[in-house]
């Protein structure tokens, strides 16, 4: 009979932890999805080698999780961990390795270092809508 109760107080623990377990996982989740931020804006460029640089610069940024340059319209859309950065931290890499964004212009010294494929006219409009 004491191994019978026994089991039954065992069962009865591990699946009470099990709840536990899943409602805290249910909690992180949630506390991910509320920090997440999905942001887009201007980023000055010219080709692959300029989105390729871009984008590393971004995701170089803790907290970033993607980061996508769209050389068409001079965007990048990222997404990031509003904990653990924000945008202009985001803006000011971009900057340094190069490339002016809408907020935060280049060093001439990091914009001088990129290859001339990828000198950009700085008078190139940002954050274009169209097709």
């Amino acid at each position: 009979m004491k191994k019978v109760i026994l089991s039954i107080v065992v069962i009865a623990t591990m699946t009470l932890s099990g709840f536990a377990i899943i409602n805290n996982e249910t909690e992180v989740l949630e506390t991910v999805k509320f920090n997440n931020k999905d942001i887009s804006f201007g980023v000055r460029g010219n080709c692959g080698m300029c989105k390729k640089t871009i984008e590393k610069a971004a995701l170089g940024v803790e907290g970033v999780s993607s980061a996508k340059w769209d050389r068409e319209k001079k965007k990048i859309n990222v997404s990031f961990d509003s904990s653990k950065t924000d945008e202009l931290t985001i803006h000011k890499a971009i900057a340094a390795s190069g490339y002016d964004t809408e907020k935060v212009n280049a060093p001439e010294e990091a914009y001088n270092s990129l290859p001339g494929c990828c000198l950009y006219d700085k008078d190139m409009v940002m954050n274009q809508t169209g097709n």
